[in-house]
């Protein structure tokens, strides 16, 4: 069995950001011709009026305050409220594999190698745009990579997941050399004319290079000691679309089950100690104790669960170095999260460092990665 190490991080943010405050004035504006459309029924009790929303709100809510997205005209245009992407021919590049390529690019040159040293690609995100091809084997193709290619979805826990299958393969000697990426365009799967929830998604990819340890020349390099993966089924996250909507009655129009739905308090509630007692577990098994711990990289979906989850498995509140939180500017980014906070908060830290990488979403699914620092 082959030692496995991540050799490299990419990632790539699209140009345009909204901030709360444009949000808001989207929301409102577009809440405020709801009520007055809908007065009569509202005042005779048969409908309810639409809540207003604020920036305190979504701070306190959440800890976000900006996100990326792929289209802000369209997200903040009261009269369309999604992003507006052109559509591409099949013989373009698709808008993920895009996204995907660029954050790829610079996974491979931090890693120290070429795209003729990768054996296989697994794209792993929250929604894909289509069912086939697989959005892998056009990120392989544009890359030039020889070998194989597949898709995976465990929602906000596809880039954990994927880690787990890539590890295991070079592990096994099935492959020495393996790309994954996460390309997530939440945007386009999120609800912004629902007050509960319109703040909470941003657009981005994350890459990572996965390879066999001993062949390792990068700078930043991590060892992965040990990973883990659980599922539970619940129905408190979910999104009905899909390719049989049409085949059923009343599904044509723009119904509400067909983009993002959560029962937050819920998933708060469930999420938390399922999470906790992966990791406390996890660690437990290899022997880690969490006082041995140099950082956290969570998921990055809410900042209160965050800091729950980091106090749970410390035993203490964590300081803002030992988990670092990327929300305020990303906001959640579904199976990126985890892996940009990585991205962005691992050079710092010595050689022989211990950290998790640790997501949770839908599903439910969670993922814990034990990670080593190498050099």
């Amino acid at each position: 069995m082959h030692r496995v190490a991540i050799s490299g991080t990419g990632l790539f943010t699209p140009d345009e950001v909204i901030t709360n405050a444009e949000l808001v004035a989207s929301y409102n504006t577009f809440a405020e011709k709801q009520n007055a459309t809908n007065a009569a029924a509202i005042a005779a009790g048969e409908a309810d009026a639409m809540p207003m929303s604020n920036e305190e709100f979504i701070v306190k809510a959440s800890g976000i305050e900006r996100r990326f997205v792929m289209d802000k005209k369209g997200v903040l245009d009261p009269e369309v409220m999604r992003p507006i992407l052109r559509e591409r021919s099949d013989d373009e590049l698709s808008i993920m594999a895009e996204i995907a390529v660029a954050a790829a690019n610079d996974a491979l040159d931090r890693a120290g190698l070429a795209a003729a040293d990768i054996d296989a690609v697994i794209c792993a995100a929250s929604n894909h745009e289509r069912a086939y091809p697989a959005i892998a084997i056009e990120v392989q193709q544009a890359l030039g990579i020889n070998g194989f290619a597949f898709d995976m979805n465990v929602a906000c826990s596809s880039a954990t997941f994927g880690i787990q299958a890539a590890a295991d393969m070079i592990r096994s000697g099935s492959a020495r050399a393996i790309l994954m990426v996460n390309p997530e365009i939440t945007s386009g799967h999120h609800e912004w004319r629902d007050r509960d929830c319109h703040f909470i998604f941003g657009d981005v990819c994350t890459a990572v290079v996965l390879q066999r340890a001993d062949e390792v020349t990068s700078e930043n390099a991590w060892e992965i000691v040990s990973t883990r993966c659980i599922t539970e089924f619940s129905n408190n996250i979910r999104n009905n679309n899909g390719f049989l909507r049409r085949t059923r009655e009343g599904h044509m129009a723009d119904r509400r089950d067909m983009q993002f739905m959560q029962e937050g308090r819920k998933v708060f509630k469930q999420v938390v100690p399922m999470v906790t007692e992966l990791m406390l577990t996890h660690l437990s098994d290899e022997g880690i104790a969490p006082d041995d711990l140099d950082r956290l990289w969570l998921h990055q979906a809410n900042k209160s669960m965050n800091d729950l989850i980091g106090q749970k498995v410390l035993g203490r509140e964590p300081s803002r170095e030992e988990q670092p939180n990327v929300l305020q500017d990303f906001a959640n980014t579904s199976s990126a999260g985890s892996i940009i906070a990585f991205h962005k908060h691992s050079e710092d830290l010595e050689k022989g460092s211990l950290g998790v990488i640790c997501s949770f979403g839908a599903g439910y699914s969670a993922g814990s990665v034990i990670v080593r620092r190498l050099a």
